[in-house]
């Protein structure tokens, strides 16, 4: 039986001295853990264009067959968050994580052998299944391993980590499509999870909710069926270029439906996935909607990106991964220092200037021609980086300790999953803008082509490329307009990010708290007591 606090200490140490003398190594298994999850898309981002080549080389995926490769992965991993959250509290978190990285490392080796994109989709969901038990783990354990006073930091760390993975990724993908054949970007994942789940049998400790909820399937089919949906329907307007087709107007109508039942679900069920009462706090739901909102903008740049680097200004596989390290270095950089800046300024301070910082950098891929010297590039990338790193980590700290510890697997559950969801939305919606505005300004280009490959020629710029490439001299003529179509598309889809960060930058200046006052000196409450005695 626990005797009660001594009211002179009423922060006592909560973690066992055993857990507490390990933490640091423990953070590092908890990042190896990250990285396999967050590197996975990263290299899958660098992939993308080798996937879309034809067989033998890739599988000639279709520009929405690369969109649902990724949102596969993202929609599975987002609507089942939620419940790894509270299965992770219920049976203890470190039982999930190795569960979550075993079919994590079983569906890599799936993906890698598919035969077809709708292969390579399945297994990609798979990933995303053990992914989504995976990431609420890490900083559930994390919040349950560090004292209170140390628990920033260590989340500095951790998203620290993202930007380690980010670099990593997009040049061992690079390196492996350069000697191997495309799977390899999958078969990689294999001998990372078999380390990690090695060393987390070996030190990472259990921990669990004591007072846990029930789990709830009919939030869980609502949560997942209306993502599904709404994703589908955003990709569908994308590749028709007409978002007023009946299809795609039932199906994001039906998506809406679907999601709006949820939240009237949860609200009234006892026992209900995500506890809309937590959105009460404006601070919290601020922090919430900052995470969601930047990744909306991040992904949907980097799809764009990546064809940006390979096909408009010829760079390989490896080029382009090395083209990203300044993106993942300064992440690197300020992650773990970002709890200093808001030390010093407060998270709303921070927080908005890195929204403003991302949406400027977004704002300045307009500006990007076939001939703009790289290291333009290289600066916008670094910039975006460092606007990343001071709004992850003050988010993250907010959101992680607007909750009880006991409730560390829900709280980091409702942070991925609005990232991720910001995420899988931003490829659609943006993937869709970019694909609507390529097709209208390349299709009265393409009156050359047999009318059957008028429309697949108008799906992306590599679908336009390589219908070129096959009728040989005689498509010479659609290369200039495919690049001048892709570049004005890219600056439209460029605008809408900025557009979306900078509501992010206003949501997080007006909700998000300022600067914490400063405890008083020491000296001072001293003479003060002294003056007292007096």
């Amino acid at each position: 039986m626990t005797t009660p606090a001594d009211p002179a200490a009423p922060t006592g140490p909560r973690v066992p001295e055993a857990v507490h003398r390990r933490r640091w190594a423990i953070l590092g298994v908890l990042m190896l853990s990250l990285l396999i999850v967050v590197l996975d898309n990263s290299i899958l981002n660098v992939a993308i264009k080798t996937i879309s080549t034809p067989a033998p080389t890739g599988l000639g995926a279709t520009q929405s067959e690369l969109e649902w490769a990724i949102n596969a992965y993202t929609l599975v991993f987002a609507g089942l968050l939620f419940t790894a959250g509270l299965l992770g509290d219920r049976l203890g978190r470190k039982k999930v994580l190795i569960g979550g990285l075993a079919v994590f490392g079983l569906g890599s080796a799936l993906a890698a052998f598919s035969g077809s994109p709708g292969e390579l989709i399945t297994f990609r969901a798979v990933m995303g299944l053990g992914a989504a038990f995976v990431m609420p783990a890490t900083l559930a354990v994390l919040m349950n391993v560090f004292e209170r006073e140390e628990q920033p930091k260590a989340i500095g760390i951790w998203a620290g980590g993202v930007g380690l993975a980010v670099a990593i990724g997009p040049i061992t993908g690079g390196v492996l499509l350069d000697h191997f054949w495309w799977g390899s970007v999958f078969l990689v994942n294999v001998p990372i999870v078999v380390l990690g789940l090695a060393l987390m049998l070996w030190l990472v400790p259990d921990s669990r909710d004591p007072h846990p909820g029930r789990i709830d399937p009919v939030g869980v089919v609502l949560s997942v069926v209306g993502l599904v949906l709404l994703v589908y329907g955003i990709i569908k307007g994308g590749q028709l270029a007409d978002f007023t087709d009946a299809t795609v107007l039932a199906t994001i109508g039906a998506g809406v439906a679907v999601l709006v039942a949820f939240v009237v679900f949860e609200k009234r069920s006892d026992h209900p996935s995500i506890d809309v009462t937590y959105f009460k706090d404006k601070v919290f739901s601020a922090a919430i909607a900052a995470i969601a909102l930047v990744f909306f903008a991040l992904m949907g740049v980097t799809f764009f990106a990546v064809f940006y680097t390979q096909s408009v200004r010829g760079y390989s596989p490896l080029q382009t991964g090395l083209l990203m390290l300044p993106l993942a270095a300064a992440q690197l950089i300020f992650a773990p220092r970002a709890r200093l800046v808001v030390d010093r300024l407060g998270n709303r301070v921070t927080t908005t200037a890195g929204m403003v910082v991302i949406a400027a950098m977004l704002a300045a891929f307009a500006t990007l021609d076939a001939d703009t010297p790289i290291w333009i590039l290289e600066v916008i990338f670094f910039l975006m980086g460092a606007g990343m790193a001071h709004i992850m980590t003050p988010v993250s700290v907010v959101i992680m300790q607007a909750l009880p510890r006991e409730k560390a697997g829900s709280a980091s559950a409702l942070s991925n999953t609005f990232r991720q969801v910001g995420g899988a939305l931003g490829i659609a919606v943006l993937g869709s803008v970019l694909s609507t505005a390529y097709r209208t300004g390349i299709e009265d280009k393409l009156g050359v082509l047999p009318p059957a490959l008028r429309h697949t020629a108008g799906e992306s710029i590599e679908a336009t490329l390589g219908v070129a490439d096959k009728l040989g001299p005689r498509g010479e003529s659609l290369v200039a307009p495919a690049y001048d179509a892709f570049l004005h598309a890219m600056h439209t889809t460029a605008l809408w990010g900025a557009g979306v960060a900078l509501i992010g930058a206003v949501v997080v200046a007006l909700f998000l708290p300022g600067k914490a006052p400063a405890p008083p000196q020491q000296g001072e409450g001293e003479k003060e007591l002294s003056h007292t005695r007096a």
